[in-house]
């Protein structure tokens, strides 16, 4: 009995161990922290500063994800600037210096992928303008799956105990990845080349991967909210040249497009734009899933 006890001892103490260790990580989005998930099993512990319910452009440097910061080894967030009025003030105050920029604790998701919409001249009176280039990444699961190789690397550079467990688990999840992006591409196929109008520049990816056409945003610039005068001037533009639909994200007001779509009769979707933006986008290839299928029935 005494060995018996010893041994059970022996595990439990083991796997306390085990998920005492687990790799702390602070992602910036629902998305990253999705796929950290997706790469890293039991072997990771992740706190998501934001929701799909909130501008990622406008956070709070709130105390609690100061105490996540401070605590964590790993920072993955989308970079280009999308983060730049919170999370510099986050990682300062947080007295981390493992995860601060220069550190291999601190990964920037777009630094692994192909910009899009960089702009060859600075002026803030064009809006919301990201010097870096469109940091809307996410919105082409080709994008992910460019990110998740150099992601994978950097946890098991972090966390060297676990490097062949996140290899492994990288492998299965690019073969599920890559299938699921075949599927979901021949899937929108009759998508390609319809014209829309989008709320905020938030879809050049999307656009790109599906041969979308944007023609008009309903802010006026980016980061700037509708507004009447420039409602109507889109409103005139597609009774030129009119578009099959309106989208907008998640956390986006829905009036303006309502009533654009009203006066345009054209439909107006609401797109998850990251992990929980609706119900069925609940993990990565959810978000996907929904996406294509919210874009076909709108467009029918």
């Amino acid at each position: 009995m005494k060995n018996i006890l010893s041994a059970l001892l022996a595990v439990a103490t083991l796997a306390f161990a085990q998920h005492a260790a687990a790799l702390d990580v602070f992602a910036c989005e629902p998305e990253w922290g999705a796929l950290v998930q997706e790469l890293g099993g039991d072997r990771v512990s992740i706190y998501v500063a934001t929701n799909a319910l909130q501008d990622p452009h406008r956070v709070q440097a709130k105390p609690s994800l100061l105490a996540r910061a401070r605590r964590a080894s790993l920072v993955v967030c989308t970079g280009s600037e999308l983060e730049i009025g919170w999370l510099p003030v986050v990682l300062r105050q947080s007295g981390n210096s493992a995860v601060q920029p220069d550190k291999p604790g601190y990964f920037e998701a777009a630094n692994y992928v192909q910009k899009l919409e960089v702009p060859t001249m600075l002026d803030r009176a064009a809006g919301d303008v990201h010097a870096g280039g469109n940091p809307h990444i996410q919105t082409d699961p080709r994008n992910i799956g460019r990110v998740a190789p150099a992601l994978a690397q950097r946890m098991a550079e972090i966390d060297p105990a676990n490097a062949s467990y996140y290899q492994t688990r990288y492998q299965d999840f690019a073969k599920r990845w890559d299938a699921a992006i075949q599927r979901w591409t021949a899937q929108a196929g009759p998508l390609k080349g319809a014209i829309i109008v989008a709320h905020h520049k938030s879809w050049a990816y999307l656009n790109a991967w599906l041969g979308l056409r944007e023609i008009a945003e309903l802010e006026p610039k980016p980061g700037v909210e509708p507004t009447a005068a420039h409602l109507e001037e889109v409103l005139a533009l597609l009774k030129r040249e009119p578009a099959r639909l309106i989208i907008r994200t998640a956390y986006e007001d829905a009036r303006a497009s309502n009533w654009l779509a009203e006066r345009a009769k054209i439909p107006a979707v609401a797109l998850p734009f990251t992990v929980g933006g609706t119900d069925k986008a609940k993990d990565l290839f959810g978000l996907f899933d929904d996406t294509v299928q919210r874009l076909l029935g709108a467009s029918k």
